[in-house]
C-alpha cells in the first residue's frame, strides 16, 4: 500500500514499489494528462514534479516516493489552467498535436522555479523532452512569454 500527495489529496493505492509512477497516475489515480510515450525517460511527456522538481514518471518508481512528498501533476499545476506556462502556450499556439505538450510544460514549469528568467542556453539545456513534431522554437518563445507573464502578474499583486 502506498499513500501519496497528488495534487494536494492524499491517496492510498495498493501497488507494488517497483511500479512505475506514471501507471499508478494512469492507471489506479485515473489522472490521464501525464502521457506514456517511450517508457525509458527519453521523451519527456511522461513528466511531473515532485516537490517541485521536474521527474519522468514512467521509470520512477512509486517505492521512491517517500512520505510527505508532493507530486503534482498537469491536472494539479493550476486550478484554472492559469499558470504561466499555460497562458503563455495558449497565447502563442505553442503545440502541434499536443501529445507531448503536458510533459514539456511541467518540465518549463519546474524549469522557470529553478531559474525564473532562463536564457535561451538555459532553456536548451534544461528542456530535453522531445516533440515529433518540431515545437521547439515555439516552446522556447512560450518559456519567455510565461517569464513575462508571471512579471506582470507578481506586478499586479
Amino acid at each position: 500500500m502506498a499513500k501519496l500527495n497528488v495534487n494536494g489529496k492524499v491517496i492510498e493505492v495498493e501497488v507494488e514499489d517497483d511500479t512505475p509512477l506514471l501507471w499508478v497516475i494512469r492507471e489506479q489515480i485515473g489522472l490521464t494528462g501525464t502521457k506514456y510515450a517511450c517508457g525509458i525517460a527519453q521523451c519527456g511527456s511522461c513528466t511531473v514534479h515532485i516537490d517541485g522538481q521536474a521527474v519522468r514518471s514512467c521509470v520512477y518508481p512509486v517505492g521512491g516516493v517517500t512520505a510527505g512528498q508532493k507530486i503534482t501533476t498537469i491536472e494539479g499545476l493550476s486550478q484554472k489552467g492559469d499558470h504561466p506556462v499555460q497562458q503563455a502556450w495558449a497565447e502563442l499556439d505553442t503545440p502541434q498535436c499536443g501529445y507531448c505538450q503536458p510533459g514539456m510544460i511541467m518540465a518549463s514549469a519546474a524549469l522557470l522555479d529553478k531559474k525564473p528568467n532562463p536564457s535561451d542556453e538555459d532553456i536548451n539545456t534544461e528542456i530535453t523532452n522531445i516533440c515529433r513534431c518540431g515545437t521547439f522554437q515555439r516552446v522556447r518563445e512560450g518559456i519567455h512569454l510565461a517569464v513575462e507573464i508571471k512579471h506582470k502578474s507578481t506586478a499586479k499583486a
